[in-house]
């Protein structure tokens, strides 16, 4: 008798730590994010130790595409403004390895047309068909300084994208394309506010100079809704984006996104919806 309640006691002393342990609640200015690192997905941090697989779908509607006949295989080097439609198919996956480092890479194949501008007089076919893969991407991230009640979050990324169906004229990647980023976040009670920008290297030009740069916030709802939206830019003054994004938790490990991006200026896609289930799995 006596030994079984010195069994008993004991396994009660084991037990303990985990029944009496609470999980710390985070302050007010990550209640929006969480404690991950930034990921290029808008309003999406990688925890270490976290997977995350995002399959999703995204369409381009451009009525006034800018290309070059030279770059085609046409000749004529002048900018035409030209109907671009496209299908594109994503595959996305980043892993947080510490709580400051996280890796992604993402694989896209499409499906796209470019119609020549009326104003083209040069031998451009009037419709240009591909289909097949349209790029290959890998990204660190990793986060300089955590946020404190007195300071932002500070973090950078370098994204590069890999050669890829060097035929296609309309779709795939020609040459290298490295850019190299830093962002500012900060959380409030009423959002979350980041400021990014970044520095651009194309190997095909070859060409260096500016890249994304944006103003984004980010809302927690509720436990299920989130809300995002930023003004976004790409290179020159005439290519600024708005974009809004609704996301749906559904639980910890599983989101729905659904994303919209409207071109504010000329050289912008004048709408770019996209659609996709975003899975969190834990390795640890």
């Amino acid at each position: 008798m006596t030994a079984r309640v010195v069994l008993a006691v004991a396994m009660i002393g084991l037990a303990a730590p985990t029944v009496v342990r609470a999980q710390q609640p985070l302050p007010p200015y990550l209640k929006d994010r969480g404690t991950g690192v930034a990921s290029s997905m808008f309003g999406t941090y990688i925890r270490k130790g976290d997977l995350i697989v995002y399959p999703y779908w995204e369409y381009y509607h451009d009525n006034n595409r800018e290309y070059r006949p030279q770059e085609l295989g046409y000749g004529l080097d002048q900018d035409f403004p030209g109907r671009y439609r496209e299908s594109e198919y994503l595959f996305f996956l980043a892993f947080g390895i510490t709580d400051f480092l996280a890796v992604q890479t993402e694989l896209a194949g499409a499906k796209a047309s470019l119609e020549r501008s009326p104003a083209d007089p040069s031998g451009m076919p009037a419709r240009i068909e591909e289909s097949g893969l349209t790029s290959f991407e890998t990204q660190l991230r990793w986060r300089w300084a955590r946020e404190t009640e007195r300071r932002p979050e500070v973090w950078s990324y370098l994204d590069v994208v890999y050669p890829i169906n060097r035929d296609a004229r309309i779709i795939g990647s020609d040459g290298w394309d490295v850019e190299l980023g830093l962002g500012l976040t900060r959380g409030f009670t009423w959002g979350t506010i980041t400021a990014r920008a970044a520095v651009f290297y194309e190997s095909a030009s070859p060409n260096i100079g500016p890249g994304e740069y944006a103003i984004e916030y980010l809302k927690r709802l509720s436990p299920s809704w989130r809300v995002f939206a930023a003004v976004q830019g790409a290179g020159s003054a005439n290519e600024v984006s708005l974009i809004t994004e609704v996301q749906w938790h559904i639980n910890r490990y599983v989101f729905i996104r659904l994303n919209q991006e409207i071109g504010l200026t000329a050289l912008a896609t004048d709408w770019e919806p996209q659609l996709g289930v975003l899975f969190t799995l834990p390795t640890r």
